[in-house]
């Protein structure tokens, strides 16, 4: 077999493989995407045919380019109204769509409640619910042009059952819930879903700043008997946002069974 004919059947077989991707020519847009959950997502989402846009606080993150060419970033203080509209437009003005919205990014002010300050409940909701209304206000009209689009908001098994010391992170993660279903009902015959995923335990630095005895009583309770990846999020995203069609208004755990 010629070199000409070998080159042209690879090139054919590479083609069927990128027409395969799950995210194909879409545009997602993935808040706090440079580590953790966020990261994972990204990689996957890229890995799957999307041009992926991340963000952080940084002006300048190296991120990005460690992904893959169709992978940017872009700094931006999401708990500031006006950087998250600037966000949104750019996106739009380079790339003429927004397909997926995955809010990810979060931040934990832990404390207890009568201890908690006002600094440390207002920075907790700036970042992990306002920014919702922040973007998701420009991505719900450019998405009802095109009438059609996911938003997937990452929530906490502890905004759905609770947890001491962190009452403000709670309430954030309760009302995303809110928030998700609502704007699902709203927007549901414009081609718009909106969901939610609720991780458990998950290994990242967070849970890797905890001492092994604690994360060993904390395994105990969960019914697969460990902590979560990156990775699992990672594809229950991909399937909020590729094939999951008929699905809107939901909130899925992925907590290893921890709460049923």
């Amino acid at each position: 077999m010629s070199n000409a004919k070998i080159k042209t059947m690879t090139e054919a077989v590479l083609e069927q493989v990128n027409m395969n991707k799950q995210l194909k020519d879409k545009v997602a847009i993935i808040t706090g995407g440079t580590r953790g959950i966020g990261k994972a997502i990204a990689e996957l989402f890229a890995e799957q045919g999307a041009q992926v846009i991340i963000t952080g606080r940084s002006p300048e993150s190296q991120v990005a380019a460690q992904i893959g060419d169709n992978v940017k970033y872009i700094g931006c203080d999401i708990g500031d109204k006006l950087a998250c509209e600037n966000l949104i437009k750019s996106v739009l003005e380079e790339f003429g769509k927004i397909d997926v919205l995955i809010n990810n990014a979060g931040i934990t002010q832990d404390n207890l409640f009568v201890r908690m300050k006002e600094e440390e409940w207002t920075s907790v909701m700036d970042v992990n619910l306002n920014s919702l209304f922040y973007l998701c206000q420009p991505v719900i009209k450019a998405m009802s042009k095109q009438r059609s689009g996911a938003i997937i908001n990452m929530s906490s098994v502890v905004g759905l059952h609770g947890n001491p010391a962190q009452v403000n992170y709670s309430t954030s993660k309760a009302g995303l819930i809110g928030f998700t279903k609502s704007l699902a009902k709203e927007y549901g015959r414009r081609g718009i879903r909106v969901n939610a995923i609720a991780p458990g335990f998950i290994q990242t630095d967070m849970i890797g700043h905890v001492a092994e005895e604690t994360q060993n009583k904390y395994k105990e309770n969960i019914p697969l008997g460990g902590f979560g990846s990156g990775k699992d999020i990672a594809e229950t995203a991909l399937f909020l946002a590729g094939s999951a069609n008929y699905i809107t208004g939901q909130v899925i755990q992925v907590d290893g069974g921890l709460f049923m």
